[in-house]
């Protein structure tokens, strides 16, 4: 149970409805997806909330970006949420909690929709929401560290009331049409910089704003692209599958689709890193590991790895990777490296086809859509539920911390607070 904080906190139960969540890392954001407020804090701050459980925060304002209609087919959560980046830009939600709606969010699993809450960050925001509804609470049922018994049932019944009321009022509201949502790629050096993958790299010549014109002739030069060129043309090297925002088990369920009787391209180094130590059990359990390998791709320990070119997980200079990632900012996976952010699907075709790719039209359309999970997860969720630690010094005599501080008291209680005290 330990791998990479955003994907064990929900797949333990810590991340629940309605609670506060802080981190010392920007995309805590993610929790978002389940109805929490979460967001990143800086080092001093980790210090004052571990001290006093407390924070000191501007308030934010209100955000609200509704997905409507239906998604369409090879259209995955990442693909909307990079399209919503392209819309309205990585300053679009400075200063703002974004609440993500509509008929399209609604029809996530809680893994696409963390995907979603992830890169809120990338849109600028402070962080991401999602209502929770039924889809949250089947996926919190059972989980080590949610309630159980009656104290579920109080739970639930709280967190239904968590919604937004209707009629309620943002500082601003976009609406997004789902049929407008293609697989998507960026070609720069901001998350901004996306085009569907049918497009072509923009010319900076066409962009009058003087600013944006110098950023994108200075991502194109560092990206080693020329203006008007086939986005399904460039060829990559490396293929980086994982991270915070594409390292859970729905995310290898696809990649596994795509690579199944299929093999990396020669020339190409693919590699697939689960994002926790359940979510490589659980692949493993159901065989996904060994068609990945079959098909060429390097089976590799749970971590964040390239994402941040983390170990000797690097990119070498000029060396351009498709990366199911958050950030292609300049030597984000090694310097010099030329990183363009996709969905899982789109990275795994991009690695057997060795070129960006279309997942519509790759094999004939056939893999398209991601397949339907088992009927039940292969991992049992419960089994350590309400864990207690025995305190430091317990048993030791009563003289063992005598002429001693205190200090703060030990967190010895692995456990939350899920619903209002009476």
């Amino acid at each position: 149970r330990q791998g990479i904080v955003h994907i064990i906190g929900p797949e333990n139960g810590f991340t629940l409805p309605g609670t506060t969540v802080v981190c010392g890392d920007s995309h805590t954001a993610t929790h978002g997806a389940f109805g929490a407020l979460a967001f990143g804090i800086g080092t001093s701050e980790v210090e004052h909330v571990l001290a006093t459980q407390t924070l000191l925060q501007k308030r934010a304002k209100n955000m609200k970006i509704e997905v409507r209609g239906k998604l369409g087919p090879g259209v995955t959560s990442k693909d909307v949420i990079l399209h919503i980046i392209g819309v309205i830009g990585t300053a679009g939600g400075t200063g703002n909690v974004i609440e993500f709606c509509g008929e399209s969010i609604r029809s996530l699993s809680m893994e696409a929709r963390m995907s979603i809450c992830n890169m809120a960050i990338e849109a600028g925001a402070r962080a991401g929401m999602i209502a929770p509804d039924e889809t949250t609470f089947e996926y919190l049922r059972g989980r080590p560290l949610a309630p159980t018994g009656a104290e579920w049932d109080k739970a639930v019944a709280y967190w239904r009331t968590l919604g937004s009321d209707a009629g309620a009022k943002y500082d601003t509201e976009v609406t997004v049409d789902a049929k407008d949502i293609a697989p998507t790629v960026t070609w720069g050096t901001s998350p901004q910089d996306t085009a569907p993958i049918t497009g072509r790299v923009p010319d900076p010549a066409q962009e009058a704003d003087p600013l944006r014109r110098a950023a994108m002739e200075r991502s194109l030069k560092y990206m080693g692209l020329e203006p008007n060129q086939k986005l399904d043309e460039v060829k990559i090297e490396k293929v980086f599958i994982g991270s915070c925002t594409n390292g859970r088990i729905e995310d290898l369920r696809i990649v596994a689709a795509v690579a199944k009787g299929r093999k990396v391209a020669p020339g190409v180094h693919a590699m697939v890193v689960p994002g926790s130590g359940l979510v490589k059990e659980q692949a493993v359990r159901e065989g996904l590991d060994k068609v990945l390998v079959a098909a060429g791709f390097d089976w590799r320990e749970p971590g964040c790895s390239m994402c941040l070119a983390m170990n000797p997980d690097k990119l070498l200079p000029g060396e351009r990777c498709a990366s199911t990632s958050n950030r292609n900012f300049e030597g984000r996976q090694g310097q010099g490296g030329r990183t363009h952010l996709m969905s899982p699907s789109m990275a795994a075709a991009a690695a057997i086809q060795g070129t960006l790719t279309d997942i519509r039209t790759f094999a004939g359309g056939a893999v398209a859509e991601a397949p339907p999970p088992p009927a039940e997860d292969t991992l049992p969720k419960s089994g350590y539920v309400n864990i207690v630690r025995p305190r430091p010094g317990a048993g030791r005599g009563a003289a063992a911390g005598a002429g001693q501080s205190a200090g703060m008291p030990k967190f010895t209680t692995l456990k939350g607070t899920a619903a209002p005290l009476d």
